[in-house]
């Protein structure tokens, strides 16, 4: 049975994620400095590039998720109890809309993964390129986090959605 619970479930859930993809992504962008402005050999600043553009997208996803959960959560809960019928036609769409995009981003993060250890073993033995296995290495491990962390995203949503539609099959 779907009930308030499983709606603050969900989204508290969603902060504690987000915030999650807040610290790996502002620690992608230090190293990605470190690696750009101290270290500065090729492989580094090879490393640099995919660390600081997915980490700046981890800490922006992050903050937007992390600042917009708790009045999601919020309005959900009221509407269960005094306008369920509002989860039907505005969140059931909302959480569709998710899990597709979750579908997107997952081969997506598969197809940047591929591409990074590709990139890596390709150039690991040419002394000239180590720029590219820097950004290969880092472009592998970023999107491996992103797969792993989207993957459970992933599932919570699909759980969510499912006890949404429950729910909303209950009311008439």
């Amino acid at each position: 049975m779907f009930a308030k619970s499983d709606i603050e479930k969900y989204f508290i859930a969603e902060k504690s994620e987000s915030l999650l993809f807040m610290i790996i992504g502002f620690a992608a962008i230090v190293l990605a400095l470190v690696f750009f402005f101290y270290l500065k050999t090729n492989c580094y600043k090879g490393a640099a590039v995919p660390l600081l553009i997915v980490g700046l997208m981890h800490f922006v996803i992050g903050y937007t998720v992390y600042n917009r959960s708790d009045a999601d959560r919020l309005q959900n809960v009221y509407a269960y109890d005094m306008n369920p019928s509002s989860l039907k036609t505005k969140e059931i769409p909302r959480m569709e809309k998710v899990n597709k995009n979750f579908v997107i981003y997952r081969y997506s993060e598969i197809v940047l993964l591929l591409a990074g250890i590709i990139l890596f073993f390709y150039f690991k033995n040419d002394t000239t390129k180590t720029f590219w296995v820097g950004l290969g290495l880092a472009l592998a491990i970023e999107a491996a986090v992103s797969l792993g962390t989207d993957y459970f995203a992933e599932a919570r949503a699909k759980v969510y959605t499912t006890g949404l539609k429950d729910f909303t099959q209950q009311i008439k």
